[in-house]
């Protein structure tokens, strides 16, 4: 009854007031039907929170965000059910789901009535334009008398996570030479759809399965042959974002780490999607470890990542540098793809990134050049510490990366990413039949 009462609206707070006044002023001139009308208005509101507290039915809600997963700049659906779980139909609901500011403000319906185990369904859209993990939720309900002088508000614990990730532009289809590692017996020759006379047999060795014997292969070199093992190839590759602040300029989506996070996200889930085992890696250090991608697994998880990517204190490379070395060790993981993400580089550290290429690993650079105006680095510009990003030492770099054996994207947006990402790989294909 006490909750009942501190839920008095401004109405029933209005009549306790007149109610009371009536009452005082009844005693004080003696006026026995002022008294009556005094005591009316005063047990109405009384009445109303009594009725309101004793409320006995119970209400379930279900939510389902449709999707849970979605690029800025789309839209969400996210659909309720009310149940009326008890055996008292319901009265007047005011129904309000808790929505974050940035993906549309408040989401309210009001409920006439809810019969016994009947149920309603309700829906809205949200939408936003930043990216971010939100969450939707929980569900109240305010419950309020015919008359409007109580209000009670409950509210349900559930709630859900809507993550909005970086924009995504779609890639051409195709892979960069250097993308593929594995191991096996040997590279798989000549093996075609004619037969199995286009099989390269090679000497039996001590151990090998008879099964594996090549009877033809053995009849014509007089010797015991068998089939090769095919090659076991496996796809691998490493994805760095430089995430330092005096790396980048700009808020919001026009911002240079914005584009570089949607440039990264775009790379990802483009090399995710042709089964690449990736990791993904940070200036700081942190690092996705590779998996398959043939679920989406590792699609997802660099998604939510990126999603709530904030740009870094750090003002080095090294340690993203020193992680990107382990993934660049000695062996067959030395001769996978690296592609990184990077904002404005001086020259000692455009070094820094061209000596951590090892052996024949394929090393992509994509500069995000987003037109940073050249007072960036000014006392109190957005890249203060040191020169400014003018197009010359954007080049610098780039040069340096290429004596350092880095294939060099430069972009001013994520929306270029296609157009430089297919010349890549047509320059990649053409340095190919050169070395052949």
């Amino acid at each position: 009854m006490r909750r009942a009462l501190a839920g008095l609206t401004t109405r029933g707070r209005s009549f306790v007031a007149a109610g009371v006044t009536a009452i005082i002023c009844a005693f004080v001139l003696g006026e026995r039907d002022l008294l009556r009308a005094g005591v009316l208005v005063l047990v109405l509101p009384l009445l109303s929170t009594l009725a309101v507290s004793r409320t006995r039915y119970r209400l379930a809600c279900a939510r389902r965000l449709n999707p849970p997963r979605l690029p800025v700049g789309h839209e969400a659906r996210v659909d309720l059910r009310l149940e009326n779980v008890s055996r008292l139909p319901s009265g007047l609901l005011m129904v309000e789901d808790q929505v974050p500011y940035t993906l549309g403000g408040r989401a309210r319906f009001v409920l006439d009535r809810i019969e016994p185990h009947g149920s309603r369904e309700l829906g809205y859209r949200i939408r936003s334009d930043v990216r971010g993990r939100f969450r939707v939720g929980p569900l109240t309900v305010r419950l309020a008398d015919p008359f409007g002088m109580v209000e009670l508000v409950r509210s349900f614990s559930l709630s859900d996570r809507l993550t909005v990730t970086p924009a995504i532009v779609p890639l051409p289809a195709g892979r960069l030479a250097g993308a593929w590692t594995g191991g096996g017996d040997s590279v798989a020759r000549a093996v075609s759809a004619a037969g199995e006379d286009d099989v390269a047999p090679r000497e039996y060795r001590h151990g090998d399965d008879l099964r594996r014997v090549h009877w033809r292969s053995t009849a014509r070199h007089g010797e015991l042959m068998v089939r090769r093992e095919e090659q076991h190839w496996q796809s691998s590759g490493t994805l760095f974002l430089d995430t330092r602040r005096s790396a980048h300029w700009g808020d919001g989506p026009g911002g240079s780490f914005e584009q570089a996070v949607s440039v990264t996200a775009s790379i990802g889930v483009h090399l995710g999607r042709t089964s690449m085992g990736l990791r993904y890696v940070t200036d700081t250090g942190e690092a996705l470890r590779a998996t398959a991608s043939h679920d989406g697994a590792f699609e997802g998880m660099l998604l939510d990542a990126l999603a709530v990517a904030r740009r870094s204190k750090t003002a080095s490379l090294t340690p993203g540098l020193a992680e990107l070395r382990g993934s660049l060790g000695s062996g067959r993981e030395g001769d996978g793809l690296v592609v990184a993400v990077f904002g404005v580089l001086s020259a000692e550290e455009a070094r820094a990134v061209a000596a951590a290429r090892r052996g024949t690993a394929t090393c992509v650079a994509v500069l995000v050049e987003a037109g940073a105006p050249a007072d960036a680095r000014a006392p109190g510009g957005p890249l203060d510490g040191g020169a400014a990003p003018d197009a010359a030492s954007g080049e610098t770099a780039a040069g340096l990366l290429r004596a350092g054996g880095w294939r060099v994207l430069t972009v001013r947006s994520a929306a270029e990413l296609p157009a430089a990402w297919a010349q890549a790989g047509r320059a990649a294909k053409d340095f190919a039949r050169e070395g052949s």
